[in-house]
């Protein structure tokens, strides 16, 4: 079994930072994408940025410029910098990652969700 465990979420003022962290643990090869998506009431879930294992990110465009992934392959974790932040960042926000994992000598791809964290900008 895989979980992502994410933490950093909470309340900030508009035009404040939050860091997201999301770690991964149990049977892993391997990672390959990861990335973090997020939720606002009564809305779709949207991918707000992705990072390859060579390092190669991918952003919404309602983010460029604001936010910054990253990740420690070491550590399994994926990290999501959050600056300027606007009251429609709202949501919860919500890592994924697609693992390797190995089983009878084969490797299989599975995405794994974490169970989300909660980011609230005031106005």
């Amino acid at each position: 079994q895989v979980q992502l465990v994410e933490s950093g979420g909470g309340l900030v003022q508009a035009g404040g930072s939050l860091r997201l962290s999301c770690a991964a643990s149990g049977s892993i090869f391997s990672i390959n994408a990861m990335g973090w998506y997020r939720q606002a009431p009564g809305k779709q879930r949207e991918l707000v940025a992705a990072i390859t294992s060579g390092g190669t990110t991918n952003y919404a465009d309602s983010v460029k410029g604001r936010f910054t992934i990253s990740r420690d392959n070491a550590k399994n974790t994926v990290y999501l910098q959050m600056n300027s932040l606007k009251p429609e960042d709202t949501a919860v926000y919500y890592c994924s990652a697609h693992v390797n994992v190995e089983h009878i000598a084969r490797k299989y791809e599975y995405e794994y969700w974490g169970q989300g964290t909660q980011v609230t900008v005031s106005s």
